[in-house]
């Protein structure tokens, strides 16, 4: 998916990276090559819960490991795993959208959680990931849509919830056009064979005694003329233009 995106803004991706606390690639010194040689599980959030006191964040990370959530935008919160590796973190409120990376250290070993964090005031909140589908991160209803990605191709993946391990169709304008199952947490997300086009759509999944449906407008991405990011309200939800690590830009739209 989002092939023909990935080598644009390879500049402003690096960026991000950087800000995120990570580098672009280089040659690594002899210590640096010792400290990547081993292997760390890597960290990830498996829930946010919007609070009034700001959004909980919990997940996994190595036991005893250092996770830190760095802002583009400079600054980071830190956490650390307990023996169990599970890790909590609680960040202040925002009015506007943010977008963090995860990492953990452990032992001088350094591991990059998957895609970036994203937290909305609004409650909404996912795991963006380049060239897949999000993964919602806040309390949901299953089974249900909860969000449809695109590239300015019109490559595009439908996610959600479901029965664990069950079937699920997808329709798309009343037409169907693909089928997966979900996995064994009931999560699924279904990738499109053939390109969207330009505008509003009704996408539509169902499967053993359930139907969902939402309206989303597939339109090309303007260029992000500040931040990794950009974000604005739609008819079917929140959609979040956003930085790829391959220097693209990509669309979500979280479902309401």
């Amino acid at each position: 998916m989002f092939p023909k995106s990935a080598t644009r803004l390879g500049l402003a991706a690096a960026l991000l990276l950087a800000g995120c606390g990570r580098s672009p690639a280089r040659a690594p010194d002899a210590a640096q090559a010792k400290e990547t040689a081993d292997y760390a599980a890597p960290p990830a959030v498996t829930a946010v819960r919007p609070e009034a006191g700001g959004p909980l964040l919990s997940g996994t990370a190595p036991p005893g490991a250092q996770v830190r959530l760095g802002s583009p935008a400079g600054g980071a919160a830190l956490a650390t795993a307990d023996a169990a590796g599970r890790w909590s973190l609680r960040l202040a409120p925002s009015s506007q959208p943010r977008i963090f990376g995860l990492s953990a250290k452990a032992d001088r070993r350094l591991a990059q959680g998957q895609g970036y964090v994203l937290l909305t005031p609004q409650g909404p909140a996912a795991l963006l990931r380049a060239g897949a589908g999000a993964i919602r991160l806040d309390p949901r209803r299953s089974p249900s849509l909860s969000a449809v990605d695109f590239d300015r191709e019109g490559g595009a993946v439908v996610s959600g919830l479901a029965p664990p391990q069950g079937l699920v169709f997808l329709r798309l304008d009343g037409r169907q056009i693909a089928e997966t199952r979900a996995d064994p947490a009931g999560r699924y997300a279904i990738a499109l064979n053939q390109p969207v086009a330009k505008g509003a759509h009704t996408v539509e999944v169902t499967g053993d005694s359930f139907t969902s449906s939402a309206q989303v407008a597939v339109a090309p991405a303007p260029p992000l003329a500040s931040g990794p990011m950009r974000s604005q309200f739609t008819k079917g939800g929140l959609r979040i233009d956003w930085l790829t690590p391959g220097g693209g830009v990509q669309s979500t739209v979280l479902l309401d």
